[in-house]
């Protein structure tokens, strides 16, 4: 092999440039002149040492290679393997990076689930789903959740909400006040006149104790005090995310109080099912299990009316793309700048497990099946999205990039005696689920 011999023909060349650097020292008379020469010699023997280093580099490249050739193919296809670098791999140590952080003296990581060619990235901070990953109709694995990069990206955003577990009460209460058993309770009121998703400093912005399990399952608690954000009794949480073996992604909430108190819980997840930073979302194609809707006031909150969906825009009752009718002129679009309303499930028995909707990716194949067993399923096609904040792949939340369909109770349950209750008290236990399920058509 001739890698060998250039190695020591350049050795020796070094060596002897050792010899007439010492003689030109010697037969130097003053120590100014001197000390250039030492500098140029050092100069001099650094470029000499670069080139050796490349060469014994590519020396060694060379001889792999060489030996690469010499083994069977088995084996060589084994060294590719654990050569090429992984850049699923490379690009999820990067992200966690952005999420490994202390807020409040407790530590905030970014935690992955794998189960069934599908992954999940959640952060305790928000107890957010981050990016959730699944394949296409041709196998390409797309993040259908829009994101952002870093933990400080979140606390700086002027979209909240980006895949968040929303607590104590998920969507609007009116005025930001409700009575509960004689007593009138008041509320931050961050939503114009209204208070939305828990207030102020909701449960988007705490920071989970997180346990995983298993590689599939991560378990979120937090103590909710009494009096925090208004809302009476001390609320201990515990929220499951697991992927099932059939690419769901499962959302289980529980909680239990020592007053009675109000719970709405639910996750703020923003999709697109042809891709972060791929576009709109108007050509989705929408089935929503609902005959029926709550219509709103110009601040959004429901007038109590339940009315049918049949002959209007939020008739999704068969497939429709989101954009067909959303530019019609319709008082309740106007309102929502578009679709921003909770829809009355086919429920026949409360609590039990039904198909609430139905939306596939129009580039991609992507189906979602949610199930749940909530009352309500609010739609939100993305309106107030000002392109302000910058997703993880570098992309602008546009508006209508993203979409949401968060399973709840009904907005304004509290001051609506009409609605299923959101009431908890001592003793009893809050329980509900619901699934996410992915495939392709």
């Amino acid at each position: 092999m001739v890698y060998p011999q250039i190695i020591h023909g350049i050795l020796l060349k070094i060596n002897k440039a050792h010899v007439v650097w010492y003689k030109i020292w010697t037969l130097t008379p003053t120590q100014v002149n001197r000390n250039k020469i030492a500098k140029r010699k050092s100069l001099i023997l650094e470029q000499n040492m670069k080139t050796f280093d490349k060469i014994l580099c590519a020396a060694g490249i060379a001889s792999m290679a060489l030996a690469a050739c010499n083994q069977s193919p088995s084996i060589q296809n084994q060294n590719k393997k654990s050569m090429v670098p992984d850049s699923a791999n490379l690009l999820e140590s990067s992200l966690s990076k952005g999420f490994d952080t202390i807020i409040n003296n407790k530590t905030v990581k970014l935690y992955v689930l794998k189960n069934a060619g599908i992954t999940a990235k959640f952060t305790n901070y928000g107890g957010r789903l981050v990016s959730l990953l699944v394949p296409n109709k041709q196998g390409k694995i797309i993040d259908v959740v829009v994101g952002l990069a870093s933990v400080s990206e979140y606390e700086k955003s002027t979209e909240p909400y980006f895949g968040a577990t929303i607590g104590r009460f998920g969507n609007r209460i009116a005025n930001a006040k409700f009575k509960l058993e004689g007593k009138t309770y008041s509320l931050f009121k961050n939503n114009g006149p209204n208070t939305l998703h828990g207030g102020k400093m909701g449960f988007q912005y705490v920071v989970w104790d997180a346990q995983q399990p298993n590689d599939n399952t991560l378990v979120l608690k937090y103590l909710s005090k009494d009096g925090e954000e208004g809302f009476p009794g001390n609320l201990n949480v515990t929220v499951t995310y697991s992927l099932t073996d059939d690419r769901g992604l499962k959302m289980e909430y529980e909680a239990t109080t020592d007053k009675t108190t109000l719970v709405n819980l639910t996750n703020h997840a923003f999709f697109n099912l042809n891709g972060e930073g791929s576009g709109s979302i108007l050509k989705h194609c929408l089935q929503i299990n609902a005959d029926k809707y709550t219509p709103v006031d110009s601040t959004l909150i429901p007038t109590g009316k339940i009315e049918s969906v049949k002959g209007t825009p939020f008739d999704f009752t068969k497939f429709a793309e989101i954009g067909a009718r959303i530019n019609t002129k319709n008082q309740q679009l106007t309102y929502g700048k578009g679709y921003d309303h909770n829809f009355v499930l086919n429920v026949n028995k409360p609590g039990e497990m039904i198909l609430a909707a139905t939306i596939d990716g129009d580039k991609t194949g992507i189906l979602m099946d949610i199930y749940t067993q909530e009352p309500g399923l609010q739609f939100y096609s993305g309106n107030f999205m000002f392109g302000k904040n910058q997703f993880k792949n570098g992309s602008k939340d546009d508006p209508r990039t993203a979409f949401a369909l968060e399973t709840q109770h009904f907005p304004d349950a509290p001051n609506q005696p009409g609605f299923p209750s959101t009431v908890l008290k001592p003793g009893e236990v809050y329980k509900t689920s619901s699934v996410y399920k992915f495939s392709v058509k």
